[in-house]
């Protein structure tokens, strides 16, 4: 029998808007990183091109940490429950934050300014590895069964409001801060914004109730053993969704404001000012799609977001390097398009492929995917584009991610309950 035909009676809205919205802070934390990688780059490193891609290969690094927090936090979520990853994982995220607005600047102490700063990162990427993950199962299992694709869409719009905050406060700060003032304090104020947020949210989750499928269900005394061992396919298709979910976000949308200063020859604040309008077309396109997804089925709309991000990000990073702010909004609007799109489907697609006994651990796998291609891309492609001169690679990068995937995402079994009659192949609860 499916978790489809086994849905137990939904949470309560109050819990369900606390757990949708308080995703605002996970990605505020880390699209902020990516925003501000030009001032961080001469803040802990010095000026020079060498400093941008340290800072980018520090934020590489610190994504490793992504699928072992998804793993210790998965494991805890499938034997102890949801709820205690949710405050977990927030509570390492508050303190994460706070700790680095104060960090000491090269400056203050010289090269080794960066070494806190780096583990400051890997317990970022610790924490939002039990985050979203655990945020996503939450929503699906706690959605009305025909709702879950808007409803855990939402949550992928209000990390989107995260990103567009952080976009907003880091464009605000860099127009309004002189040089000097900005690397020798400005730089803290968005990280200090981040630190209020992530306190705010930690108290509005104590009052969340636990997954009710959680509570019905029997649990597996070791859940991420079992999953691989009788939910590979599911596993595949995971990193699938993963994979293009996380490249499309990562080099189409956080990416850009460094694509546009290094590449485009914007200055800083007109490439913040551009990525923000971008954000805004994320945070409008994921509801609808997520809304697509219950009524057309998660199959249909993700093969047609896979064909787009195949066809579109070349010649849209063309529009972007040109330097002209027209044709530079279209290429950042239409590529946030495609990302908001494909993270509002995977949000309830990727959950759906497991069972509740196993769900978290087997979404902790799937991360490997965000780990390689949200990780790993912006340095990757950073690296490419300085070393060979052509700058389109991000978009080639892209496209050929969506090319290798789309094949899985067409044999994807259908898991919108409004869409299924009877069990799903491979997606069978214990």
């Amino acid at each position: 029998m499916s978790d489809n035909a086994t849905q137990t009676a939904p949470l309560p809205r109050a819990s369900i808007v606390v757990a949708a919205f308080s995703t605002v802070v996970e990605w505020y934390d880390f699209t902020l990183y990516l925003f501000l990688a030009t001032v961080l780059s001469r803040v802990f490193f010095g000026p020079g091109a060498e400093s941008l891609l340290a800072t980018l290969a520090l934020f590489a690094v610190s994504y490793v940490m992504r699928p072992l927090g998804a793993l210790v936090f998965g494991y805890v979520g499938d034997r102890f429950g949801r709820r205690p990853v949710l405050l977990a994982s927030m509570t390492l995220m508050t303190a994460a934050m706070t700790a680095t607005a104060l960090l000491p600047t090269q400056e203050q102490i010289g090269p080794g300014a960066a070494i806190p700063l780096l583990v400051l990162r890997c317990a970022m990427g610790f924490s939002v590895g039990g985050e979203y993950t655990g945020v996503m199962t939450y929503l699906v299992e706690g959605a009305p069964p025909g709702r879950r694709g808007l409803v855990t869409s939402l949550a992928s719009a209000a990390s989107e409001i995260g990103a567009l905050l952080a976009v907003g406060v880091s464009a605000v700060t860099v127009g309004v801060l002189g040089s000097r003032s900005l690397d020798s304090w400005g730089w803290r104020v968005p990280f200090l914004v981040g630190a209020v947020l992530a306190a705010g949210t930690l108290l509005a989750r104590s009052s969340m109730r636990e997954s009710p499928a959680f509570e019905g269900m029997p649990r597996q005394r070791t859940p991420l053993r079992w999953t691989l061992r009788t939910q590979r396919p599911a596993l595949y298709r995971t990193f699938a969704i993963s994979a293009l979910g996380s490249i499309t976000y990562y080099v189409g949308v956080t990416c850009v404001p460094t694509y546009l200063t290094s590449v485009g020859g914007f200055g800083e604040a007109d490439a913040l000012w551009l990525s923000t309008v971008a954000s805004v077309a994320v945070i409008v396109v994921t509801p609808l799609a997520g809304h697509l997804a219950d009524r057309i089925g998660r199959r249909p709309t993700l093969v047609v977001l896979a064909g787009a991000a195949l066809v579109l990000p070349l010649s849209m990073f063309a529009l972007m390097s040109g330097g002209r702010p027209g044709s530079a909004l279209t290429g950042a609007v239409v590529l946030a398009l495609v990302a908001g799109g494909v993270s509002a489907v995977g949000a309830s697609a990727s959950p759906e492929q497991f069972p509740v006994a196993g769900r978290l651990s087997g979404l902790a796998v799937g991360t490997v995917a965000t780990t390689i291609f949200g990780g790993l891309t912006p340095y990757a492609s950073q690296a490419v584009v300085g070393s060979t001169g052509w700058g389109l690679v991000p978009g080639a990068m892209v496209a050929v991610i969506a090319l290798v995937v789309l094949p899985v995402l067409w044999r994807l079994p259908e898991t919108a309950p409004a869409r299924t009659t009877g069990a799903v192949s491979g997606i069978t609860a214990p």
